[in-house]
């Protein structure tokens, strides 16, 4: 996928071929920083409100001061998508990390953040959102603070590469046998008419679509229990999915090569995926 070639960095605009940062950079070397994706429809972001005070929750909790509020940041991300003449679907990818300053655990005093955003396209995967994917279980060994979108990624990244060298999709973590999320989105199970998920703790990430899908639960009349599941669930889940910003709602149809059901995406999956789409295309317009 090609970037698009405006780059915020700071408060400035900038071409991302002159973009250039010191080689004693805390995000680099500690992991030290937090990040957000923002899915665009037709160049207009989606949760947006919900993405920014998401990242300002993942900067208290790492104690790192944004030299914005939350205002000014959604002022700068609109400048971009303008000045980038994005009207197409794609992503947004938001990086904040405590500075450039020699290497030191302690934190440095007087440096500021560094913070860059830039754009991708990303056209919606029809294919997986119609018929669904695979995946496998995988264990947790994440660190306990999961709630925060920080850097620290290794272990995410390490399980999705296992899923993608078994041909899957994604990568459905475990602690001890209990379902927490998968490597890169958050997962549930339907059992009986109801939606199961892992409670919001600070084991999993507070996923925005997973907020969203919480509130279509509701509108449709659907019980929405955070109430942890297990590995030995998975196989005798009447359905099975995921969300994130970049996956939407995406029907899981086989996990360790077993088939969940009848191995097609459920219809209490498909009354989500409705609502995500009648959502999106309403909130997404207002950020215009």
């Amino acid at each position: 996928m090609t970037v698009y070639p405006i780059i915020m960095t700071q408060s400035k605009f900038t071409h991302k071929d002159s973009l250039r940062y010191p080689y004693e950079e805390r995000g680099m070397q500690f992991g030290d920083g937090i990040y957000e994706v923002i899915r665009i429809y037709q160049g207009n972001y989606y949760l947006f409100d919900e993405h920014i005070e998401r990242l300002f929750r993942s900067a208290d909790a790492i104690k790192l001061t944004l030299p914005y509020d939350q205002s000014e940041l959604r002022n700068l991300l609109l400048q971009l998508i303008k000045r980038n003449n994005m009207n197409k679907d794609g992503k947004l990818y938001l990086q904040v990390t405590r500075g450039s300053a020699p290497r030191d655990h302690i934190f440095p005093e007087g440096v500021l953040p560094n913070i860059y955003a830039y754009i991708q396209d990303q056209p919606r995967n029809l294919e997986t959102l119609e018929h669904g994917v695979s995946a496998i279980t995988h264990r947790d060994i994440r660190w306990e603070n999961c709630y925060i979108k920080s850097l620290n990624l290794l272990p995410n990244v390490m399980a999705k590469q296992e899923a993608n060298e078994k041909n899957s999709y994604e990568a459905i973590l475990h602690r001890n046998g209990i379902v927490t999320e998968c490597s890169s989105s958050n997962v549930y199970m339907v059992k009986d008419g109801s939606i199961y998920t892992h409670p919001a703790t600070n084991q999993i990430l507070h996923g925005c679509v997973r907020m969203a899908i919480e509130r279509f639960a509701d509108e449709l009349g659907i019980p929405f229990v955070e109430d942890a599941f297990s590995v030995e669930d998975i196989h005798l889940a009447d359905e099975l999915f995921l969300s994130s910003s970049t996956s939407e709602v995406t029907p899981i149809i086989s996990v360790d090569r077993v088939q969940i059901k009848d191995g097609k995406p459920g219809s209490i999956t498909k009354q989500i995926q409705e609502a995500y789409e009648v959502d999106a295309n309403i909130k997404a317009q207002q950020t215009i």
